[in-house]
């Protein structure tokens, strides 16, 4: 690219792409890319997938501010956009005359945060909502507006809505390299982003990168922290345990870790989990024998009932964590460059709230925003639950018969679905990236029956949309 573009991101993560998103509202040249193949591969893909209120924030810090702003933004945008978010509430649970006493400064803590829906309950109401429970729940805290959100469907939407506005999205696009290239003055100095899918020119550069993130900062000449990864896996119990499990089971958290949950999913299953471990590979997704083993000795004593109830599938994500306790978020003007890294596990509930908070602080340090018409979010397939599915949907099936047909049977999804997938905006490179948009091959068989089929319409249709030069792997 001779001409530089006016803002490259880098991570087409839920926080990349709500950024792009935010970029898109206004006359700006932007491009997005990413070392996968699709967007939301990393870290957002594989979580608890819950929408928090913030309540267990540092108060004060910009995490707090940002999760509870980002929780209203996004309640708003999934409504408009079909994202399927269930309000189940949550209960922090005390085990131990311990925890029970922590509960009054967990609460105040709610309340600092802006948070004041909090209420303490008492032993026989928590049994109450929660009959499933092992024995010696002494009490809890419910935390009423915490909810489960699609993790999937989310930075898709926001990246459907970014490309539909403008914006190039880049894939299997690897980062090795950045340069800062001079000009004839300020206006034309420029980035030069070296990527294994060709050299890059660029005025802004946002570094959204995740887990990667502290390896491009470093290009840039920060040292601020480093990425610590952390593997957190997880058990999917089958959607028959659901109706054992009303509310967001949480943990009373300790100075080391927030613990295991258990969570309703928005596809009608029940998750267990996340370990905690810190490993040295990045990208060490794998399930442990260990880890799995402590999971069901967990959710042995938090609900017993959960554990005789078949498992559907086990995950493991990987946080970006660093050493220090807040959001690494900083802009520096004079190079041109922006850092959103050390998320976390909150960057999904609070990444709206952050892409708002970034562009602004862009702005302060001299990018030009001039406003576009207001864009109306996508309105995306829903693949929840607790909505109408196309297969449910009688005059839809009269109108056009694929919605009828179920391809993969665990899930319900029919060839009408997959179809307008492999026919979006950004079509799936792969079965994966058509299971975070269909859930097929997501229940219980895991595609032993469906894969072939799925495999053959993959196979069968052509791309949409020729490769660009210099560049393959750009939509525009």
């Amino acid at each position: 690219m001779s001409d530089p573009i006016d803002v490259l991101i880098v991570g087409a993560g839920v926080v990349g792409t709500a950024i792009a998103r935010t970029i898109s509202q206004y006359n700006l040249r932007c491009m997005i890319i990413d070392a996968g193949n699709d967007v939301g591969t990393g870290t957002s893909k594989a979580n608890t997938a819950i929408l928090h209120t913030g309540f267990d924030a540092v108060p004060g810090s910009l995490e707090s501010r940002l999760v509870s702003r980002g929780s209203a933004l996004l309640r708003d945008y999934a409504t408009n956009a079909r994202i399927p978010v269930e309000r189940t509430g949550a209960l922090l649970i005390a085990w131990t005359a311990g925890q029970l006493g922590e509960l009054p400064a967990i609460a105040d803590k709610a309340r600092r945060n802006g948070y004041h829906a909090v209420r303490e309950l008492a032993s026989a109401e928590v049994y109450a909502r929660e009959p499933h429970l092992g024995p010696g729940a002494l009490g809890a805290l419910e935390i009423p507006d915490e909810s489960i959100v699609c993790p999937w469907t989310t930075p898709l939407a926001f990246a459907t809505e970014a490309v539909r506005a403008g914006v190039r999205l880049l894939l299997t696009a690897k980062v090795t390299g950045v340069h800062s290239v001079g000009g004839d003055g300020p206006a034309e100095a420029c980035h030069e982003v070296i990527t294994t899918a060709g050299t890059l020119r660029c005025r802004w550069l946002v570094n959204a990168a995740g887990l990667g993130s502290d390896v491009i900062d470093r290009m840039l000449g920060g040292a601020a922290f480093s990425i610590r990864p952390r593997r957190g896996e997880l058990i999917v119990f089958d959607k028959l345990a659901r109706p054992l499990l009303r509310h967001i089971v949480l943990p009373v958290p300790t100075a080391v870790t927030k613990g295991v949950l258990v969570a309703p999913t928005v596809y009608g299953n029940v998750l267990l989990g996340p370990t905690a471990e810190n490993i040295a590979d990045q990208m060490d997704t794998s399930t442990t024998a260990a880890g799995l083993a402590a999971l069901l000795a967990e959710g042995r004593r938090i609900m017993p009932d959960l554990v005789a109830e078949e498992i559907t599938a086990t995950y493991a994500g990987v946080r970006a964590a660093t050493e220090h306790q807040d959001y690494q978020i900083r802009v520096d003007g004079p190079l041109r460059y922006a850092c959103v890294a050390g998320i976390r596990s909150t960057g999904l509930t609070a990444s709206l709230a952050i892409a708002e908070h970034v562009v602004e602080q862009m702005a302060a340090e001299g990018l030009k925003l001039r406003q576009r018409a207001p864009a109306v979010p996508p309105v995306m397939p829903y693949i929840g639950e607790a909505g109408q599915r196309p297969y449910q949907d009688a005059a839809r099936i009269a109108a056009d018969p694929a919605y009828g047909e179920i391809v993969c049977h665990c899930e319900r999804v029919t060839l009408g679905e997959i179809r307008d997938a492999l026919a979006s905006l950004i079509p799936p490179a792969d079965a994966e990236a058509l299971r975070r948009r269909t859930r097929a091959r997501n229940g219980r068989c895991q595609g032993f029956y469906c894969a072939a089929e799925v495999a053959r319409l993959l196979a069968g249709v052509p791309s949409r949309v020729p490769e660009p030069e210099p560049a393959a792997g750009c939509l525009t």
